[in-house]
């Protein structure tokens, strides 16, 4: 029987060994300036020998306001280039696909100075309150993202992924429950998608591989967004060029989430049949067994792995074993691969 977690997954112009993901991850070990450290291509290199067959640098912000934490990686400048040029090869020496995350944290970003956000609304009580985002501003972000994903493409990745998730600004932008703004870019539907319609358009003018979209499916509040909210949205990016919609959920705002294995691949499956649009699975994603029904069930396309990729830089082996399955093994562990 043919396993379908380890056959090869096709998008675009780019072939990926198997349809095990690492899912983008904060490591806050960047230097301050958003530079590459040591621990980086230790970290990434170690999942890419592990078989691995697509893998995810962090959060990468494409301004220094943009930036989680003072410790996340950035991509805002030339000189941080050659840092991501070292990571993405150390990832495809192994067969691995290399992807980045282009984001930019909005609200939620505890740098110092100021931050930005769609409305000048703080995400909680110990938050920062942000500056409603001008015209200019705006225009300046979607000018950010385009470079990004210049810089993107001269370091060598396979794969971008704009971050449109997880309370962080472009999310922000979508959900009612962040975006209070009266002009175009704030109130209907259309409009709450606009700012990402024009980073998907502005990173398209520069790149021509494939190009994914995380976005958060579910707010978990009763006036916010839900799965089927977003299929309109996905159809946009379906017909705007985007490749696969990387299906996550939650904090957009502070909310009570009900998590447990599996607990999003539903919104996954709700945006695939709902769009007609490849997708791929996150949360709690922790067997072999269970990656293999995601997607031989089509619930997905990929599956992407966070804290079990932590836990386990060699989930691959671990999930083949398990499905009873043989994969090839890194010539310097063949002794220890045993199935």
């Amino acid at each position: 029987m043919t396993i379908k977690l380890f056959e090869p997954y096709e998008i675009k112009n780019t072939i990926l060994k198997n349809r095990i993901v690492m899912s983008p991850m904060c490591m806050y070990s960047a230097d301050e300036d958003g530079f590459v450290t040591s621990w980086h291509p230790t970290h990434y290199e170690a999942r890419a020998v592990g078989q691995v067959g697509l893998v995810f640098l962090e959060a990468t912000a494409v301004l220094p306001e943009g930036r989680i934490s003072n410790n996340d990686l950035g991509i805002w400048q030339d000189a941080q280039i050659d840092g991501l040029k070292q990571l993405a090869t150390s990832i495809q020496r192994h067969g691995a696909k290399a992807a980045i995350q282009l984001g930019h944290a909005g609200r939620k970003a505890t740098v110092p100075g100021e931050i930005f956000a769609p409305s000048a609304n703080a995400y909680n009580e110990e938050s920062k309150i942000p500056t409603a985002m001008t015209k200019e501003k705006l225009t300046e972000l979607v000018k950010a993202f385009k470079k990004a994903a210049y810089r993107a493409d001269q370091a060598g990745f396979d794969i971008i992924e704009i971050h449109a998730a997880h309370g962080y600004l472009i999310n922000e932008f979508l959900s009612p429950l962040a975006n209070k703004r009266n002009d175009e870019y704030g109130g209907s539907v259309e409009n709450r998608y606009r700012i990402l319609k024009e980073v998907v358009d502005e990173v398209k003018s520069v790149w021509n591989k494939p190009l994914f979209v995380r976005i958060s499916a579910n707010d978990f509040t009763e006036e916010g967004m839900k799965p089927a909210d977003y299929i309109p949205m996905a159809k946009w990016m379906k017909e705007q060029g985007v490749d696969l919609i990387d299906v996550s959920a939650g904090a957009v705002v502070p909310a009570k989430i009900d998590s447990y294995p599996g607990y999003q691949v539903p919104f996954s499956e709700t945006i695939k049949n709902g769009a007609d649009i490849s997708t791929s699975a996150v949360g709690l994603i922790t067997s072999g067994v269970q990656a293999e029904e995601i997607l031989r069930n089509e619930r997905a396309d990929l599956v992407m792995l966070g804290r079990a990729l932590l836990r386990n830089p060699y989930w691959p082996y671990q999930a083949a074993k398990e499905l009873n399955t043989t994969i090839q093994a890194p010539k310097q562990y063949k002794r220890g691969w045993r199935m």
